[in-house]
C-alpha cells in the first residue's frame, strides 16, 4: 500500500503484511501509524482497514467545512495520546465514492473500525474529554 506520511507527506510503499510493524517514513524517520492522523483515500482505506490489527479511528471531513477545521486540532492531539489506535482522515470531497459507500451524510462523521468493519460512529465535532470518552465506550462495547 503507498501511505503519505503524515509529518512530511512523503510517499511511502508499505507491504500490507508490515503496516503492524510500526513502518517508518523513509525521508522523516518517523512513525507513519503513531503520533499523527494518516491521510487516506479510497485506495488506501481498505488495505489499512485490513492489514491493521489495532483499531482504526477515521475523521471523515472536508476543507470547507468549519466544525472540521475546528475538530482537526482534537483529532491530532488525541492521535498523540492514544498510540492504541491508528487514526486516520479522509477528505470527502476528493473522495466522493467512498463517502457514498459509507453513507457519510453530514461532516464531521468519526468512526472506528475493527477487524475491517465499523464498530461505531458519530456525526459532529465532539469536544476533547466526549472524544476520548467515546473512543473508550466504542472499543469497550
Amino acid at each position: 500500500m503507498l501511505l503519505a506520511c503524515p509529518h512530511c507527506h512523503a510517499t511511502n510503499r508499505i507491504l500490507d503484511e508490515r503496516f503492524n510493524d510500526d513502518p517508518s517514513c523513509g525521508r522523516c524517520a518517523r512513525s507513519l501509524t503513531k503520533g499523527a492522523p494518516l491521510a487516506l483515500d479510497e485506495t488506501s482505506f481498505d488495505a489499512v482497514l485490513a492489514a491493521s490489527r489495532r483499531p482504526v479511528v477515521v475523521d471523515f471531513w472536508a476543507s470547507w467545512c468549519g466544525p472540521c477545521r475546528g475538530f482537526a486540532p482534537v483529532f491530532s492531539a488525541a492521535a498523540a495520546r492514544h498510540p492504541q489506535f491508528v487514526f486516520a482522515k479522509v477528505d470527502t470531497d476528493a473522495n466522493p465514492n467512498l463517502s457514498a459507500r459509507l453513507s457519510i451524510r453530514s461532516i464531521p462523521t468519526l468512526a472506528i473500525f475493527g477487524g475491517g468493519q465499523m464498530i461505531d460512529r458519530v456525526s459532529g465535532a465532539l469536544p476533547q474529554a466526549q472524544f476520548d470518552a467515546w473512543l473508550g465506550q466504542a472499543v469497550s462495547a
